[in-house]
């Protein structure tokens, strides 16, 4: 029990001004059905080996997870405002569950993605190949929106092998993965790298995003509380009764988490078991 008060003491928010809340999240798993059209529209004789060597690279296994898992911003919420106060590594977090300090980093974040860590090399470095995917596709502009890059992937008219492939991995970085507005541009050095896949397949992604995410994760509810407080003042308190706020990241690590280390939410209707052959179960 004194455990636990201490706990409470660490607590970012309160239990007494914990709120409602509701996610805008940026991550948009939604979307993996534009790589497998993608895929889909390469000429025939190439369509095998394309789609091989996409399933086949450090995003491939992304593909079979399951697509009928529904995004929860409440339970990822009720995590979020359980976040303590820790004199662990800054790029970690850690959650009161129960009686209980929970660790989420990038061991976990790990596990659970499955993508590549590792020290983060010097991007600066990568030169551009001529006639390109960025050459022939954006005109080697060094301003490509993500909008661009989703607009030429669904329109699905390939010039050259592997093509579609570096594209796709493009956008299962940028639009799903990092979870960035369309209106962000895709990093200059991202097209230099795609163009030597064994490379790109190389690079510790897993460490890119996650940097990425826990960001976006610490500081999501920054000010929430406040500005809920002034919302419910000025609007009244029956009116204003959830704040909604966004996430930036990979926020469905944050979800299949909370199912992982709270197994009670899959058995109490928050979650469905299915067979299916990745990792975590939900």
């Amino acid at each position: 029990m004194q455990m636990r008060n201490q706990l409470k003491d660490s607590l970012k928010t309160p239990e007494e001004e914990r709120y409602s809340g509701k996610i805008t999240r940026h991550d948009h798993f939604d979307d993996l059905t534009d790589i497998d059209n993608a895929l889909n529209k390469v000429p025939e004789h190439l369509a095998i080996e394309e789609r091989r060597r996409y399933t086949e690279s450090c995003f491939g296994h992304l593909l079979r997870m399951d697509r009928g898992m529904k995004f929860s911003a409440g339970i990822v919420h009720r995590l979020l405002i359980r976040e303590l106060h820790h004199d662990g590594p800054e790029d970690e977090m850690r959650f009161l569950l129960g009686r209980h300090s929970v660790r989420f980093s990038k061991v976990e974040f790990c596990l659970i993605t499955g993508l590549k860590f590792g020290e983060l090399p010097d991007t600066s470095t990568y030169d551009m190949v001529e006639n390109g995917i960025h050459q022939r596709y954006f005109e080697g502009r060094d301003e490509v929106e993500y909008a661009e890059l989703k607009a030429v992937l669904r329109i699905g008219v390939f010039s050259e092998q592997y093509d579609a492939v570096k594209l796709c991995l493009l956008y299962m970085l940028n639009w799903i993965l990092m979870g960035l507005d369309e209106r962000e541009k895709v990093p200059v050095w991202q097209f230099r790298l795609v163009e030597d896949l064994d490379a790109f397949d190389a690079f510790p992604w897993g460490a890119h995003v996650y940097r990425r995410s826990i960001y976006g994760f610490k500081h999501a509810l920054d000010g929430r509380l406040r500005r809920f407080e002034q919302r419910q003042r000025r609007k009244g308190v029956d009116v204003h009764t959830t704040e909604t706020y966004n996430i930036y990241g990979l926020t469905h690590a944050l979800l299949i988490f909370a199912f992982e280390v709270i197994p009670e939410l899959g058995n109490s209707g928050c979650g469905k078991r299915r067979e299916i052959e990745l990792s975590p179960e939900f």
